[in-house]
């Protein structure tokens, strides 16, 4: 099979995978012979194996002074590791179309691999060795890091990360949640390769590691194939910790000067902890505000009735220490004020009246409907487990989720409604937005 073909047939059968009856599959705990647990869901019909796995310590580990190692190490993964240099390492993956992904995030480093049975033994070795001996080769390192330094100089006149740099840093000063994965032009150029190995020695581990593994393997092999790539890791982490923290600078509003046409906002507060007994409310209400794209109250006073804007949305974001409701748009400069005055009256009426007992039947009805697309393929699947596990939410979450958002009432969504929107909101607009000007200093 030539390379092409195999990519082509990867391809299709992602696409294909779990189509039909993704939401009445069958979750199973198993243990691997190591003693690494993980959840399993076996669909022997496609030849196609898919893992993902999460070890607790994203960027949160970073020092402040050299932000960006945990990414800088996660875009060299794949750049080489043992005795495999990083053309021969990518060369392997190309000619057996086996996919591998890095992400890091704030409290979690992030991984997946897709790959076709035949070649499933290659691929969990060619992860094991990514994950057990990165090369971090000087060349490579170099080349990642020019690629990485371009990126943040194009972050400095991007109003999009202008806006949301800003919030977040003036959300949690001097905390890690106040800092971008990416780290700045400053800090990237600081990362060696003793800091990318010092976080790599640190995080992965196996006493706080979770996996999921989907497609066409039984438990045994499942177990297996598992502690070949995690068997060998040290078996507990060294993080350090991280303080519980909530956004401050609520109620203030701060514009960045930057030569753009439009003016991008963001805004946001305090949030809800995906562990609080009225999280599936908040979430609920949350999508009738903001975060039901074309049905909401904001896309429909903002874009739909008067056109200030493409789109505008904001949603839940809860990490390990911190919970925050996050929002944005992008509007002309000259009508920026108007966005803005809606946005938070629309904010302020949810919080004082909550929503309607129609709005609150069409959001439940939706968000049940809609969950199966989270579950269309593989891919998604094991995404979806480990997110499940990371918020320990139990393995019978999918089959009772339904009947959680049944649960709430009108009195529960107009009580947290107060709850989630009731404490001001921060802003950040990145721009040259006519009569809008920084305040609440």
């Amino acid at each position: 099979m030539t390379r092409i073909s195999a990519a082509l047939v990867f391809a299709t059968l992602a696409l294909l995978a779990f189509a039909p009856g993704a939401s009445a599959m069958t979750i199973e705990k198993i243990v691997s012979p190591a003693g690494i647990e993980a959840w399993l869901v076996q669909e022997k019909a496609i030849p196609l194996v898919t893992l993902n796995y999460a070890f607790h310590g994203g960027s949160s580990q970073d020092e402040p002074d050299k932000a960006g190692a945990a990414q800088l190490a996660a875009d060299l993964l794949d750049e080489g590791a043992g005795d495999i240099d990083g053309k021969t390492f990518h060369q392997r993956l190309e000619n057996r179309a086996i996919e591998l992904h890095f992400r890091v995030g704030h409290d979690a480093f992030r991984g997946s691999l897709r790959t076709l049975s035949e070649h499933r033994e290659e691929a969990f070795d060619l992860l094991r060795l990514a994950l057990s001996a990165p090369r971090f080769d000087a060349e490579a390192v170099e080349m990642v890091r020019g690629q990485e330094l371009s990126g943040l100089r194009r972050d400095t006149t991007n109003p999009n990360d202008l806006a949301s740099r800003r919030w977040w840093q003036t959300a949690f000063p001097d905390h890690p949640y106040g800092r971008q994965s990416k780290g700045t032009l400053e800090t990237m150029a600081r990362v060696t390769v003793a800091d990318m190995r010092d976080y790599v020695r640190r995080v992965f581990a196996r006493n706080e590691l979770t996996v999921s593994i989907v497609g066409d393997v039984d438990a045994k092999t499942a177990g297996e194939l598992i502690d070949r790539v995690f068997a060998s890791l040290p078996a507990k982490n060294d993080l350090k910790p991280v303080a519980n923290v909530s956004p401050r600078g609520l109620g203030r509003r701060i514009v960045i000067d930057v030569n753009v046409p439009q003016a991008v906002v963001t805004f946001g507060g305090q949030g809800i902890a995906r562990s609080d007994p009225e999280f599936m409310a908040a979430y609920i209400v949350n999508h009738i505000l903001g975060g039901g794209s074309f049905s909401s109250r904001l896309y429909k006073e903002v874009r739909e009735k008067r056109g200030l804007a493409y789109g505008v949305s904001d949603s839940l974001v809860w990490l390990k220490n911190a919970a925050v409701v996050l929002g944005g748009t992008a509007t002309r400069a000259d009508r920026t004020g108007d966005a803005l005055a809606i946005i938070e009256a629309e904010t302020k009426r949810m919080a004082e009246n909550g929503p309607t007992p129609e709005e609150l039947a069409a959001a439940k009805s939706f968000l049940k409907g809609s969950y199966a697309l989270t579950l269309d393929s593989s891919g998604k699947i094991a995404a979806q487990l480990t997110q499940i596990q990371l918020d320990n939410l139990g393995i019978d979450y999918i089959q009772r989720r339904g009947a959680m958002i049944d649960a709430v009432t009108i009195a529960d969504a107009k009580r947290v409604a107060k709850r989630l929107y009731g404490g001001g909101m921060l802003v950040t607009v990145a721009g040259q937005p006519k009569g809008v000007t920084s305040s609440g200093e």
